[in-house]
């Protein structure tokens, strides 16, 4: 490990990528070997350059070997976004570049920034590849199925470390892991590093808010929209303007909302923020199955969506009709009971019922898909009615959030390791109960093998797979406030005859 050659080595990396000018060679030098504790340097050329993740680990295990970094997924994850924050550009130089690369086009400035965040290793590539993907065709279309294998566990060293003293009241700084304060701070144990990190300033519907992509991207160009202060998610009037605007801005992103309330929302549900990207769902494909006409909006295209999650399409090349009529069903969709569909708009005082909206643009038309979610608990379903049924929580247990609705299941990172063991002991013919391991997959097992004449090692992972997303298709369908049934349909029709002519 020449440390010289790795500086010079990583010096070519920025330069090639565009985050250093050739003028920047020495000033860049020798904040790296300020940074390696290092008084000389000793020129030695060197062509070219590797993947960055190659040329950083050997930064930290050479640091690592000197025993100034001890040897654990956090200590390196800080000390490699610290070297390559030495590499980054000020926020004014990238914002300054993406307002003028958006002159050309609002995708020239979207490629510009994704590229940038990958440059800059803030979009781990070498960890987002291991990352186990495949499509399969549902009763709803193909679906998109990912293991999420990206994010690193946490070392115990580190959780420990953690404990230590690091204060969790409202006087942290930055207050979330979505604040604008995140840009460019050097993190700790309880915080991830973000010295790599650029945001771009957007302004929607009057509000200031900031965009970036998210460092472990669940799908192409995954994005974040977030607002410019720590207020708390709300699904409202408002929302829908913003969401409408911001593809309005960028036509070639969707944009959606997690809902606003626990169990049906998403996981910070402290600060405001929407998740867009350039990806095609699967939800996106779905047809009308039913189609309306709306009470007030004559010019609105509107109707039921054949899709799992009982979801109303409105269409329209008028942005403010179409947040109008939203916000009017939002309205009667949080006040509306109908005890005969155990639908509850609040019970002891409590609300239950609100929204998960998703914009798009599609042929000239603006478009918003209004996702009804209900977060209701029994003593039967105590994590809640309309979420994943406690039969499939050996696939997935968690929250249903906004990538989810649209069609992408992000499941367990433990599920890749049980279902190489079951693919194994289904073919050798093990006892799937007597394993601790694949006992909790048994039941679902036996029931999909009866429909296979011949499993064998060349197929029997694709099926699995397949058995895999249909599972994912009912879970959505248990998130789903209306069944898709005729007492379902009937039960969704008399909510949509409040607003229908």
């Amino acid at each position: 490990m020449n440390i010289n050659n790795l500086i010079t080595e990583l010096v070519n990396y920025g330069i090639d990528k565009g985050l250093i000018d050739n003028a920047d060679t020495v000033y860049t030098t020798n904040r790296l070997l300020e940074l390696f504790q290092l008084n000389s340097y000793t020129y030695e050329k060197v062509e070219g350059h590797r993947e960055i993740h190659l040329i950083l680990n050997d930064m930290l295990d050479y640091a690592i070997d000197k025993g100034f970094l001890e040897d654990t997924i956090t200590n390196r994850d800080l000390f490699d976004t610290k070297i390559m924050g030495l590499l980054t550009p000020a926020p004014s130089v990238i914002r300054s570049e993406f307002l003028k690369r958006y002159e050309i086009s609002p995708q020239e400035a979207t490629n510009f920034y994704y590229d940038f965040s990958r440059a800059t290793n803030y979009i781990r590539n070498d960890r987002i590849i291991k990352d186990e993907k495949w499509t399969s065709d549902t009763e709803f279309g193909l679906m998109d199925i990912t293991i999420n294998l990206s994010k690193p566990e946490k070392d115990p060293r580190d959780i420990a470390k953690a404990a230590q003293g690091i204060s969790t009241d409202k006087s942290d700084y930055p207050a979330c892991l979505l604040c604008y304060e995140n840009e460019g701070y050097a993190g700790h144990f309880s915080h991830p590093a973000r010295q790599n990190h650029r945001i771009i300033p957007i302004t929607l519907a009057g509000e200031s808010y900031y965009l970036q992509y998210s460092p472990y991207v669940y799908y192409n160009e995954h994005c974040i929209i977030f607002n410019e202060k720590h207020t708390p998610m709300k699904i409202d009037k408002d929302c829908f303007a913003k969401l409408l605007d911001f593809v309005r801005q960028f036509p070639h992103y969707t944009a959606g909302s997690n809902a606003d309330l626990p169990i049906v929302g998403g996981s910070i549900l402290t600060h405001d923020h929407f998740q867009g990207g350039g990806y095609e769902f699967a939800m996106v494909r779905a047809p009308y199955e039913t189609e309306f006409k709306l009470k007030d909006y004559p010019d609105i295209h509107a109707g039921i969506i054949k899709w799992p999650l009982s979801t109303i399409r409105l269409q329209s090349k008028n942005i403010d009709d179409l947040v109008e009529a939203s916000s009017t069903i939002l309205g009667l969709w949080r006040g509306y009971t109908d005890e005969e569909a155990f639908i509850f708009a609040e019970t002891d005082g409590t609300p239950h019922s609100t929204i998960t909206p998703i914009a798009r643009m599609r042929d000239g038309l603006y478009e918003i898909d209004l996702v009804l979610r209900n977060n209701i608990t029994t003593d039967e379903f105590p994590l809640g009615v309309y979420h994943p049924h406690q039969k499939y929580h050996h696939i997935k247990r968690e929250n249903i959030g906004l990538i989810e609705v649209m069609g992408l299941a992000v499941l367990p990172a433990r599920l890749k390791k049980e279902m190489a063991a079951l693919e194994d002991a289904i073919l050798s013919g093990k006892d799937l109960r007597a394993d601790d391991q694949l006992a909790p997959h048994a039941d679902w097992a036996e029931e999909w093998m009866k429909k296979y004449d011949n499993l064998t090692a060349d197929n029997i992972h694709k099926i699995v797979q397949d058995e895999i997303a249909d599972v994912f298709s009912h879970v959505l369908e248990d998130a789903g406030v209306y069944k898709r049934t005729a007492e379902g349909r009937a039960a969704f029709k008399r909510f949509t005859d409040l607003f229908t002519e």
